[in-house]
C-alpha cells in the first residue's frame, strides 16, 4: 500500500513527493521538474511567501556564487532521484553512490547544499545526523581530502602574457592581468570592478574593494597597486584601457565585441577566467590548471620567493588568517634549503 505522499512548500503552491527507501533507490534522474524548480527556487526565496523588503534582503544573506553552487548540488541530488525532505538513510546512499566519481571536496559542498534546501523549507537537516556524518568520515579516509590546485601565474608567467597584447582587447586584457596580479584579486572582484572604485594617486592606483568572497558584509578595504618599475606596470596599464575605452563609469572590464565595439556591462567571472587560460596558452603555458584564482595564487607564491614579508603579502591578499597563506608558502619553498639538495 502506497505511503501518503509528503508536501514541498515552495512559496504558494504545495508538491507531492515520494521519498524513496533505502532499499529502493533510483539510479537514474527521478521526480519532476516541478520538484527541482520548488525546492531549488526555496533555496534563493525562502520556503514561505514574503514581502519584497523582506525579500530582497533574504536573497542578499547569501552570495550570488554560493546560492548558484547550492542550486547546482541540489540540482544533481534531485537528478540522481534524492527529494526534499528527506531522511539521513536516502543522502547516505546518495553520498555512497557519488563517492565513486566525485571527490570528498565535492561531496561534502553537496551535502550543505541538500542540507541548506532543508532548512529553508522548515525541514530537519539530515546532513547533521550521525549517520551522514559518520558516512563522509568514511568517504574521507577512502578518498583523501586534497582539493584540485590551479597553477599560480607567476612573475614570469605574468609578463610573458602580457608582453604581446594586441588591439582593443589586448590593451583591456593587459590591463586586467596585470591589475589583478599586483592587487591579488579573485576573478568575481574583478569582473565587479567599477570605475567608482579606481583611484589614481600619485603612488600608484588604490582599489576600494567594496565586498568580497570573505567580506560578505561589505565593510570593504582598500588595496595599494605602486607603480610598476617595468614596462608591464599595472597602473599604467589601466589608465591606457580607461582611456582607450572612455571609461568614465560603471564597469571597468567590460566584453569587446568582434567589430571593437565595447559593451556597457562586465565581464563575468567565468569570461575572465577564459580570458586567462585563452593568454597562457598563447604563450606555451598549459591551461589546464588555470583558473581565475591563478592571479591571486600567482602574486602570493612570487612574493614569497621575492621575500616579501607575510604580514605585507596578508595585507594585500586579505586573508584573515596565515591558514591559507601557509599551503603557498610551503609550495613556494619546497627547493629552498631542501634537504636533498644538501645531500646530493
Amino acid at each position: 500500500m502506497d505511503r501518503p505522499l509528503p508536501k514541498v512548500s515552495s512559496g504558494n503552491t504545495q508538491l507531492s513527493v515520494v521519498e524513496p527507501s533505502l532499499n529502493a533507490l533510483p539510479s537514474g534522474m527521478c521526480g519532476t521538474q516541478s520538484i527541482a524548480v520548488a525546492a531549488v527556487q526555496s533555496i534563493a526565496a525562502g520556503a514561505s511567501p514574503t514581502p519584497p523588503s523582506v525579500s530582497q534582503y533574504l536573497t542578499a544573506a547569501i552570495a550570488d556564487n554560493t546560492r548558484r553552487a547550492y542550486q547546482q548540488d541540489l540540482r544533481d541530488f534531485l537528478a540522481w532521484g534524492g527529494v526534499i525532505p528527506c531522511g539521513p538513510e536516502t543522502l547516505a546512499a546518495y553520498i555512497a553512490d557519488r563517492a565513486d566519481t566525485a571527490s570528498a571536496h565535492t561531496i561534502t559542498r553537496r551535502v550543505v547544499g541538500i542540507g541548506r534546501a532543508h532548512v529553508s523549507q522548515g525541514h530537519a537537516d539530515p546532513a547533521k545526523t550521525d549517520l551522514v556524518r559518520t558516512v563522509m568520515r568514511g568517504v574521507r579516509r577512502v578518498k583523501g581530502t586534497s582539493q584540485r590546485q590551479v597553477s599560480p601565474l607567476l612573475k614570469a608567467d605574468i609578463l610573458a602574457m602580457t608582453e604581446k597584447t594586441e588591439g582593443l582587447r589586448g590593451v583591456r586584457d593587459r590591463a586586467l592581468i596585470l591589475v589583478g596580479f599586483a592587487a591579488a584579486l579573485r576573478r568575481s572582484e574583478l569582473a565587479t570592478l567599477d570605475f567608482g572604485d579606481v583611484e589614481f594617486v600619485r603612488e600608484g592606483l588604490v582599489i576600494h574593494l567594496r565586498t568580497s568572497k570573505t567580506d560578505q558584509e561589505g565593510a570593504g578595504r582598500k588595496i595599494g597597486v605602486p607603480w610598476g618599475r617595468t614596462s608591464a606596470c599595472p597602473v599604467k596599464a589601466l589608465e591606457n584601457w580607461l582611456s582607450l575605452a572612455c571609461i568614465v563609469e560603471g564597469p571597468v572590464f567590460r566584453s569587446v565585441t568582434r567589430h571593437r565595439r565595447i559593451r556597457s556591462s562586465a565581464l563575468s567571472a567565468q569570461s575572465i577566467a577564459l580570458i586567462l587560460k585563452s593568454r597562457a596558452s598563447a604563450v606555451g603555458l598549459s591551461a589546464n590548471n588555470i583558473s581565475g584564482h591563478s592571479l591571486r595564487s600567482g602574486l602570493v607564491t612570487s612574493a614569497i620567493q621575492a621575500g616579501v614579508a607575510v604580514h605585507k603579502i596578508q595585507q594585500q591578499t586579505g586573508h584573515k588568517s596565515l591558514a591559507m597563506l601557509n599551503r603557498y608558502i610551503r609550495d613556494a619553498s619546497l627547493f629552498d634549503s631542501n634537504a636533498a639538495g644538501g645531500v646530493l
